[in-house]
């Protein structure tokens, strides 16, 4: 398979004005299967020019045709499903059925927001005193710097790009340096699509930090979209004070599972897994500390354990396997360290625990006899790891569950009206009751406290990059 590795400004294909080029490392294996152009601050700067160029032809197309743009970028998107799913694998290492999974929320993403264009709200109404008339519309806020992590690396970019583009802002795109063949493999199909140059622009400059700031410090760039860690949105929201750059930010989580006295066992254990071992458990949203009743947590744990034990592990190339590769052999450590420090700290292994030798693996694992407030409890997780605590009053696990500087997600599992009721009480932007997953392109993403500011998907999405502008009017 062939990837384009090259940066792309103005419409055009090109490497770094130094000729420096990074590797990009399969994980399963740990060989190199692209060189990719590394940016310098000089390439940073033309990426910023040409979308501030392309700008104001941008915001002045018809919704319709941006529209039509965004539902041809699906479409082949759609055709070559099997294409951008080996991408995703070859680079992070996912597994073949979440690189499917992948492909497909990914380009949901602009056939949603291909249909959100064209319904862009405004406001007409005379004003209480009778004096006026208010109107309000809304026009794309401008120049968007759009960063995106390595874990879902098209669902994250699309999820950026489709109501960015659908609101008429022109657009760099900063993937993370692990996984940048998936962004450009996505920028060849919006060119492909009929998108006019300088829209998109993609860089990965080296070192990320200082080309980044220089990037936030141009005036003409007026929006940050940022997924990653709530450590680097916090350096990110420094660096876009000075120039007062809109920031939506979709950081970190800690996200509790409970498990609720009479609960349907078998809905939560499958609702557990989804929730634990999409992406193999490298998702913000993943289910990182289980509170189980203690009631149902022997019995939950058998058949957790269960569940995780007969899941294989191997190169998400092939679809036999259910869990692939973490994205290096770094991040595979960094889980490894976690299960050892709970070890440390009295948790038992009820089943994995163990790196692979060969390649970023790391078996799917059950911790028992965990204690709230521990280090594997307070760590995004990042990795298969499941860490069960056992609770007994409903009200003490809400006070464990919120006890957390994040608030992105939680799941509930019990009967309707009581999860429904400590769902209500938890702080986070999200909850789902009684399912694994709940990720969909036509509901608000976000969190509270330091999981973000602002929303992503949804109608919401699309106001992200675009500002309210009123109109007072004479009265008829």
């Amino acid at each position: 398979m062939s990837y384009f590795s090259d940066l792309y400004i103005d419409g055009k294909w090109r490497p770094g004005g130094e000729g420096r080029r990074f590797p990009v490392i399969d994980p399963a294996d740990g060989t190199v299967i692209a060189e990719f152009a590394a940016a310098n601050d000089a390439d940073c700067r033309e990426a910023v020019d040409a979308a501030a160029r392309a700008f104001p032809a941008w915001a002045a197309t018809p919704a319709r045709e941006r529209s039509e743009i965004l539902r041809r970028t699906y479409e082949i998107l759609t055709a070559e499903a099997d294409t951008f799913a080996a991408i995703m694998v070859r680079e992070n290492g996912k597994s073949w059925a979440d690189a499917t999974g992948e492909a497909s929320y990914a380009r949901e993403f602009f056939r949603w927001f291909a249909e959100e264009a064209v319904r862009i709200p405004g406001d007409f109404r005379l004003s209480p005193a009778g004096d006026k008339r208010i109107v309000v519309t809304r026009q794309p806020i401008g120049v968007s710097l759009l960063i995106t992590p390595w874990n879902f690396p098209a669902a994250m970019a699309t999820r950026k790009l489709a109501p960015a583009l659908a609101a008429g802002c022109t657009v760099i795109l900063k993937p993370a340096r692990e996984t940048p063949l998936t962004a450009a493999y996505m920028v060849d199909v919006l060119e492909r699509a009929g998108l006019p140059a300088g829209v998109v622009n993609l860089v990965t400059p080296v070192p990320t930090g200082p080309h980044v700031a220089a990037m936030l410090a141009r005036p003409v760039v007026r929006k940050l979209s940022f997924t990653g860690s709530t450590e680097v949105g916090r350096e990110l929201l420094h660096a876009s004070a000075d120039t007062i750059v809109s920031a939506s930010m979709e950081l970190g989580g800690n996200a509790p599972l409970i498990v609720l006295p009479g609960a349907d066992l078998d809905e939560a254990v499958e609702g557990a897994f989804a929730a634990k071992m999409r992406n193999g458990g490298s998702a913000c949203t993943a289910a990182n500390r289980f509170y189980v009743h203690d009631s149902v947590h022997d019995a939950f744990v058998q058949r957790f354990a269960e569940r995780l034990s007969a899941m294989k592990v191997g190169c998400g190339l092939d679809p036999a396997n259910d869990l692939g590769a973490l994205v290096s052999v770094t991040e595979r450590d960094k889980v490894a360290d976690l299960v050892d420090s709970a070890r440390a700290d009295g948790a038992t292994v009820v089943t994995g625990g163990t790196s692979s030798v060969h390649g970023a693996f790391y078996t799917p694992t059950l911790l028992t006899g965990i204690e709230h407030g521990t280090r594997i409890t307070s760590t995004e997780i990042f990795g298969p790891v499941a860490p069960v605590i056992r609770f007994q009053d409903v009200n003490d696990v809400i006070r464990q569950a919120n006890d957390t500087i994040y608030g992105l997600i939680a799941y509930v599992f019990g009967e309707e009206r009581q999860a429904t009721a400590v769902a209500l009480r938890l702080d986070v932007g999200m909850v789902a009751v009684n399912r694994g997953t709940l990720s969909d392109p036509a509901a608000p993403f976000g969190g509270t406290k330091q999981s973000g500011l602002g929303r992503e998907g949804s109608n919401e999405g699309i106001l992200e990059f675009l500002e309210a502008k009123y109109l007072a009017l004479p009265t008829l």
